[in-house]
C-alpha cells in the first residue's frame, strides 16, 4: 500500500464527514478500504509466520507449524 492510496482514503473520509460523497466516490472509498485491509492482513500474516514459541521442554515451534 503506497502513501498516495492512504492519502486518498483519508481525503475521501474527510470529504464524507464535511459534505458527503457521490456514488462514484463511495464506490472508490469502499474499494480502497478493501485494498487497505487486505494489505494489513497480509502484513500481519507475514509477521506471525516469523513468530516462534519455546515449549516447556525447550523445543522451539514456529507459529506456522501450528496451523489447523
Amino acid at each position: 500500500m503506497n502513501e498516495k492510496t492512504i492519502n486518498r482514503i483519508n481525503e475521501l473520509y474527510h470529504k464524507s464527514q464535511k459534505e458527503g460523497l457521490s456514488e462514484v466516490e463511495k464506490l472508490e472509498q469502499k474499494t480502497l478500504r478493501k485494498e487497505y485491509i487486505e494489505a494489513i492482513r497480509n502484513n500481519f500474516k507475514g509477521t506471525l509466520d516469523k513468530v516462534s514459541f519455546v515449549n516447556p521442554d525447550g523445543s522451539i515451534t514456529k507459529a506456522s507449524d501450528n496451523k489447523k
